[in-house]
This record gives C-alpha cells, sequence and structure tokens, in this order.
C-alpha cells in the first residue's frame, strides 16, 4: 500500500483524508504539480517548484512550505514507496473553511497533498509507436497558464480522443491549435524546424517544453515560436508532445491523417533522446 503525504503526515492511503469543506473539492480552487522519477531522481524539480509559486501567486493563494520542505517530502515519499520509474503528483489548494464563493486568504491554511504513481515512462508503447491526435475545440476557462486542478474539458477531451480511435486530442481556438488535453503540441517543418505555439494566456508553460526547447537550441535546430493551424500540421514531417509524465511522445498521425510514415519521426526520435540524456544530468 502506498504512503501519501496530507498536510504534514505521512499516511497509508486509506487513511488519508480532505476535508469536505475544502475549496479544491467545492470549487476546483487548487494547484498542482507532477514531478517524474527516473531512477529515484527527480527530473526537472525546481523548474516546477518556480511554476508552483507563480501559479500560487497568480491565484493569491498563499504558501506555506519552503521548497526545500517540498524538496524534502517528494524524496520522502519516493524513498518510502520504493519508487524507481514513476511521478510524484503535488496538489495545493486554498484551504477549507465553511462554503462561500468570497473567501478571505488570511483565515485559510493552504491544504497540500502529495502522492506517487509508479509506471514506466521511457519504454512506453507511446515512445515505441507513437500516438494518434484528433482535434477538438478549446473550451477552457481563459487562464490556461495556471496549473490549476480544473481538469474537467481536458479529461471529457481525452474521452472524446479514445471513442475516435485516438490516443490523444489537440484543442483548437480561433483555428490555430493551442495545446493537447495534457500536453504542449510541437510540428517539425519540411525544413527541420519545430515550431510551437508561443507562451500566453492561453496554453500551460510547460516545463518539458522550456527544457526542450533549450536543449534543441544549444543543438543548433531551428525553433519557431508561432501559430500553427490543424491543416499545417497534418502536412508536417514530424509533430510531437511535451510533458512532464511523457517527455517527448511522437504523434503518428492527425485527424486520421499519416505523418512521418505512421512511425515516430527521427527528429523527434533524437530531441527524446537529447532531453533524456540531459534531465538524467541534472536530476536530484
Amino acid at each position: 500500500m502506498r504512503t501519501v503525504y496530507v498536510n504534514g503526515e505521512y499516511l497509508p492511503e486509506n487513511e488519508a483524508k480532505v476535508s469536505v469543506f475544502d475549496r479544491g473539492f467545492l470549487f476546483g480552487d487548487g494547484i498542482y504539480e507532477v514531478a517524474s522519477v527516473l531512477g529515484g531522481k527527480l527530473i526537472d524539480f525546481p523548474a516546477h517548484m518556480a511554476r508552483l509559486h507563480r501559479s500560487a501567486n497568480e491565484l493569491g493563494m498563499r504558501f506555506t512550505v519552503s521548497d526545500d520542505d517540498l524538496l524534502a517530502i517528494h524524496r520522502e515519499l519516493v524513498s518510502r514507496n520504493a519508487l524507481e520509474e514513476g511521478v510524484v503528483y503535488l496538489q495545493m489548494t486554498r484551504g477549507a473553511i465553511d462554503r462561500d464563493f468570497m473567501f478571505d486568504t488570511g483565515k485559510l491554511t493552504p491544504t497540500l497533498v502529495l502522492f506517487t504513481q509508479s509506471r514506466p515512462l521511457i519504454d512506453t508503447a507511446t515512445a515505441r509507436n507513437g500516438m494518434k491526435i484528433v482535434s477538438i475545440p478549446d473550451l477552457r476557462w481563459g487562464r490556461c497558464d495556471i496549473k490549476t486542478v480544473q481538469l474537467l474539458y481536458p479529461s471529457l477531451g481525452k474521452m472524446e480522443a479514445k471513442s475516435r480511435g485516438a490516443d490523444d486530442a489537440w484543442m483548437v481556438r480561433d483555428g490555430m491549435v493551442t495545446e493537447g488535453t495534457s500536453n504542449n503540441a510541437f510540428i517539425v517543418t519540411r525544413e527541420g524546424a519545430i515550431v510551437t505555439r508561443p507562451l500566453s494566456h492561453s496554453i500551460l508553460p510547460g516545463i518539458t517544453r522550456a527544457a526542450l526547447m533549450a536543449y534543441a537550441a544549444a543543438n543548433g535546430t531551428r525553433i519557431e515560436e508561432r501559430e500553427f493551424s490543424i491543416d499545417e500540421a497534418r502536412n508536417a514531417a514530424e509533430a510531437f508532445i511535451t510533458s512532464a509524465s511523457v517527455f517527448v511522445g511522437p504523434v503518428i498521425s492527425i485527424d486520421g491523417v499519416e505523418l512521418s510514415g505512421g512511425k515516430p519521426g527521427p527528429v523527434t526520435l533524437g530531441l527524446r533522446k537529447t532531453y533524456l540524456e540531459e534531465s538524467l544530468k541534472r536530476a536530484l
């Protein structure tokens, strides 16, 4: 049985409880991060903590635990659960108080929950075979740059993709791709450049996205931060997604149109290899 962390305590998962008046449960008033674990070490941890602070600041949420303490909690959970490969989820809500739309942050103590999931991250079906993508309208709220627990629409998007025989969905707003349901979207042009939408309120500032772009630029890959349409994506040489739990995931078809011969493309596979090599050097 897993050990989880809830508000200062390490508990068996079946004993972990959060108040029914928690604003995360009542209003989706919470934020989260997920850090990957390879060889028992955390990938991109400082960047995840920086984004957690940004999310809290954007929502005016109190921060009551230090980054050093959060690192210690992550490491303790990795140790207690003997996690070699998988992820650690951190969720923080504004706290619990009797239900009211209005809130006084000074009277609320944030709820902090962390738990692990053991799963393969390197040798996966997605990495070996690629993934099929379908497009759906982007109907989310206007602050997609904040990593909140409000994940109902992305969840429904994944279910729609499954019902259409695909693995995931890319969301489209005003004719242009924003991002995947839980990942950033990229295409590779015929000239070998990688293209991804620039940061704005419309997309999450992905940690893996930023790291991969830095590594790719250092290796001389041309990067174009600009919008692109589904039609351009369907005519691209390759496509892929980035996320903390997939790293770099090859896309082999978009709305039924095959890319790179229906298999992971060489540019994508090279970027995945580079990301893993560089990230492991910096793992904590």
